[in-house]
């Protein structure tokens, strides 16, 4: 069928399965371009592979160290008559590249959140993997189900102690106005860093080291943002960044536990990209486009991709990685520049509706939000029909 992007708010409804694997296939050949990566991993687990930056470190592990991929993702199937998630896409694609390349990937479908996930994923990894000497930790989700209780808890996006007005982008109706976000309360930012906290990544690691198949030296990492000024009263002082409070105390239990294999545990911290997350977080698609604005014209900007074979290159696998104060590997260390910061605060304090497209790069924020799911793509013919019933190889 003929696919054309159907947007609802911030999230769009449907994908191209086509317009999915060129975006991919881009992805894989930026990395191979880079060539090999020294002493890389070799049998890489990537837990929320199919999409941003869990996508960009599995085809940085298989295309830039020639690494065995399992991933593990939660995603919509297509049917002849509508279309699949674009994970789904990514994943095919990324999928049929691997086997083209020879190289060894497979494919776990459902909640990473389960006990039943974990599980087949350690089945998988003892069947055809042996152990695996990095973990990547890269889930974006509003809810958590419980393993143990069955509870579900769901995330908020919201400041502590007080409400919270700034300005907005309505992405939308294409304006520019004020936003308030009230306070959350005791029960919400508990819900929230069960979520997005870093108890899951702990169970994971734990899970894989009970069943002995976590390698010596081992490395995971699992992903964040830690903005300045701007995004403070979203990513600091909040809920999200109580959740990210969280993620270290996690990384400090995954290092005592894991001290007998010698393994490395980081929080890594990265650019503010468009996702199919950040997309929904109040502030960031005009703190987005201001930042596009500012980092482009330096030549600066770095993507999922970019950020991603960055971090592998020089602080996972690297002879001098960088950290920030608080001990993160320091992968945005660009965009949180001073110069670069009080450059977009000059946008943010003056933008308004009628000056959107003159101060900031809110067209090329949109172009990256529809390639999210594969459209947009130049050598994509968008009148063309293709299959949307695509079926993911080697799915376990």
């Amino acid at each position: 069928m003929v696919v054309k992007p159907k947007i609802r708010g911030f999230i769009c409804t449907n994908a191209h399965s086509a317009g999915c694997a060129a975006h991919v296939q881009e992805q894989i050949d930026y990395v191979k371009a880079q060539g090999p990566i020294e002493n890389g991993p070799k049998n890489v687990l990537v837990i929320g592979a199919s999409t941003g930056y869990g996508l960009a470190s599995r085809i940085t592990a298989a295309f830039g160290a020639g690494a065995k991929t399992l991933g593990i993702f939660f995603e919509k199937e297509g049917t002849e008559r509508k279309t699949a998630s674009a994970g789904w896409y990514n994943t095919a694609a990324f999928q049929q590249a691997a086997d083209e390349a020879g190289l060894w990937s497979k494919n776990i479908n459902g909640d990473a959140f389960s006990d039943e996930i974990k599980q087949k994923t350690i089945a998988a990894i003892k069947a055809e993997m042996g152990k695996v000497d990095l973990v990547i930790y890269s889930l974006a989700s509003p809810r958590r189900t419980d393993p143990k209780t069955g509870e579900v808890f769901s995330s908020v996006l919201k400041p502590i102690g007080n409400d919270v007005t700034t300005k907005n982008l309505n992405t939308s109706a294409r304006t520019i106005g004020d936003i308030t976000v009230e306070a959350a309360n005791e029960d919400e930012i508990a819900n929230t860093v069960k979520v997005m906290g870093g108890e899951d990544w702990e169970l994971w690691v734990d899970a894989l080291k009970e069943a002995d198949v976590l390698a010596d030296n081992f490395k995971t990492t699992a992903y964040t943002y830690i903005g300045k000024e701007l995004t403070w009263p979203i990513y600091g002082h909040a809920t999200i960044g109580k959740a990210k409070e969280d993620l270290d105390r996690a990384t400090a239990a995954i290092k005592a536990s894991t001290a007998s294999l010698n393994g490395e545990a980081y929080v890594s911290s990265l650019n503010a990209v468009v996702t199919q997350a950040s997309s929904a977080i109040p502030i960031m698609p005009l703190y987005i486009s201001a930042l596009f604005k500012v980092m482009k014209a330096d030549g600066t900007y770095e993507g999922t991709i970019e950020q991603i074979n960055g971090l592998f290159r020089e602080s996972l696998y690297g002879d001098t990685p960088r950290f920030d104060e608080g001990g993160h590997l320091f992968q945005n260390y660009k965009e949180l520049e001073d110069d670069v910061q009080s450059r977009i605060q000059v946008i943010w304090d003056s933008v308004n509706s009628e000056t959107i497209d003159e101060l900031t790069d809110y067209v090329g924020y949109h172009n990256e939000f529809l390639r999210l799911f594969g459209f947009g793509i130049e050598t994509i013919d968008y009148d063309q029909e293709v299959d949307s019933a695509v079926v993911i190889n080697h799915l376990l």
